[in-house]
């Protein structure tokens, strides 16, 4: 029998909230969670007594950091993107949160494609970062329903490093970011990072906990036998974070972890566990020590193709990412002041984006790959080879009148791709921060027999410079080989070079 249970705000005496308890209670690491009746929100209460640091900290939370992110600029987006706490209540001396509960994306409509076990439950990142909860062959696989397609984890990792980014502009770390304290809907693309009541404010509110196995930096877990008042020792910050969002990423894409390999430290697989981890963590993928790669006898059947690294590499994920995993596995594994921040990993897999094809082969589970700038290319995943001619735009830039150079950045056109504002002007930088009109497509690509054409619909000075004519709104231009078109003569704006692949 559920009984209802009323709280008092300690922000704001005036408030109260009521939960329904029927003495079984969700339980997370630190706290007890209970129901709204209306169900509109949560009250999680802390097993433990919280200190006045604690204390202090969760007011903080719930007010001025709150504010900060979600009335200002970008705001609504944020408040898509975090479930925020927004008051802290007390219950006989025990402290607990208000949180809005998840929206109903983020909790399985299907799960499990033959049974209905975990169906109402939370998308929990951890269920898309494993490759044998897709694998056909797996009697607790997640239903297609559920699974989305490889392009939309890229807008699913694209919103967690705007979150990450976001967090760390306010001077503040999440501390323990994992699969666990990430929902994500691969169907609408979307990312809810939850448990922000352990943020960290270095110098006045130090980490609660570690983090989570599998994303603890490597420099926290070799120094984790230490007092936390050593001065060696090191806890979750900014730069611990950015560890843990490149694991995640890694894990989206590829399904399988970046440090586990094959290589044995210790006959303890506690200790083992501790080095692999932490101070002899070592890439799996590095491309010159490869004592770390998974061992073909290690193998687990449900895991392939994806844990053989040889038949789906981490170069699938294109010329950016890598520069960045090599970034952060390498050159930032033990030196962490040289890891990707959250807005290169934003940029690199916007640019990634860019070089998406989808796949012919209906049967194909991925469904995208990324264009791998051969001239004859085919998806890594199922295999098959692109069909016909497949035009690949070079975006060039106006660095002084007459002087057009490369930009590192390149469109693949496919059958109803759009171009948007942010390829067409240097100016316009595509973010969280877009208005509602550069969200909208300023033209189309379409296959017409064996040619391919662009649509301008909104441009006002495109123009066909290979052929000296300008294009009007409505108008088209064929997409040749060699061919270049202006795509805007205002300030920033772009020069495209077109080259004709799979020829």
């Amino acid at each position: 029998m559920s009984k209802l249970v009323t709280v008092k705000s300690i922000i704001d005496t005036t408030k109260t909230y009521q939960y329904l308890d029927n003495g079984e209670p969700m339980r997370g690491g630190m706290k007890d969670v209970f129901f709204s009746a209306d169900r509109t929100y949560v009250v999680a209460l802390f097993r433990d007594v919280q200190d006045f640091n604690s204390r202090e900290r969760l007011k903080k939370i719930a007010t001025t950091y709150r504010e900060s992110f979600f009335n200002k600029e970008g705001g609504e987006y944020y408040k898509t993107l975090f479930c925020w706490p927004y008051d802290v209540v007390e219950k006989d001396k025990q402290i607990g949160i208000i949180v809005p509960t998840y929206d109903k994306k983020f909790l399985f409509q299907k799960g499990y494609a033959t049974q209905d076990l975990i169906k109402g439950k939370e998308k929990e990142g951890k269920w898309f970062a494993s490759p044998k909860f897709r694998n056909k062959q797996f009697a607790l696989r997640l239903d297609d329903s559920e699974l989305g397609t490889w392009l939309n984890f890229f807008q699913i990792a694209v919103n967690i490093s705007r979150g990450v980014k976001r967090m760390h502009a306010a001077g503040l770390a999440h501390s323990d970011l994992s699969y666990k304290n990430v929902l994500i809907d691969p169907v609408t693309k979307s990312a809810n990072i939850i448990d922000i009541d352990g943020l960290v404010v270095p110098g006045i509110f130090p980490p609660d906990v570690i983090g989570t196995a599998d994303f603890i930096a490597p420099e926290v877990l070799a120094t984790k036998h230490l007092k936390k008042d050593d001065p060696n020792r090191k806890l979750p910050n900014r730069l611990t974070d950015l560890h843990a969002l490149s694991v995640l990423i890694y894990m989206f894409l590829l399904y399988r972890h970046p440090l586990k390999g094959g290589k044995v430290h210790d006959l303890d697989t506690e200790k083992d566990d501790l080095l692999s981890m932490g101070e002899k963590a070592l890439f799996i993928e590095h491309p010159t020590d490869t004592s770390n790669r998974p061992k073909a006898s290690q193998f687990n059947p449900k895991e392939l193709p994806w844990v053989d690294i040889t038949k789906i590499p981490y170069t699938v994920t294109g010329p950016y990412l890598v520069e960045l995993f090599n970034q952060a596995f390498i050159n930032g594994l033990h030196a962490p002041n040289n890891r990707p921040t959250a807005d290169q990993w934003e940029q690199a897999l916007l640019k990634t984006t860019d070089l998406m094809q989808p796949c012919s082969n209906k049967s194909c589970e991925q469904k995208w790959y990324v264009f791998n700038n051969t001239t004859t290319p085919k998806c890594p995943f199922c295999g098959t080879a692109h069909k016909g001619t497949l035009p690949v735009l070079d975006l060039y830039a106006q660095f002084k009148p007459g002087e057009w150079k490369p930009i590192n950045h390149r469109l693949m056109v496919y059958h109803d791709q759009y171009l948007f504002s942010w390829h067409v002007n240097n100016n316009v930088i595509r973010n969280e921060r877009l208005t509602e009109p550069q969200k909208k497509p300023v033209g189309y690509f379409k296959l017409m027999g064996d040619k391919w054409i662009f649509v301008n619909q909104t441009l006002t000075s495109l123009k066909d410079v290979s052929e000296n004519i300008d294009i009007p709104i409505g108008g088209t231009v064929e997409l040749s080989e060699g061919k270049k078109i202006l795509l805007s003569k205002e300030d920033g704006g772009r020069l495209v070079f077109v080259t004709l692949a799979n020829k």
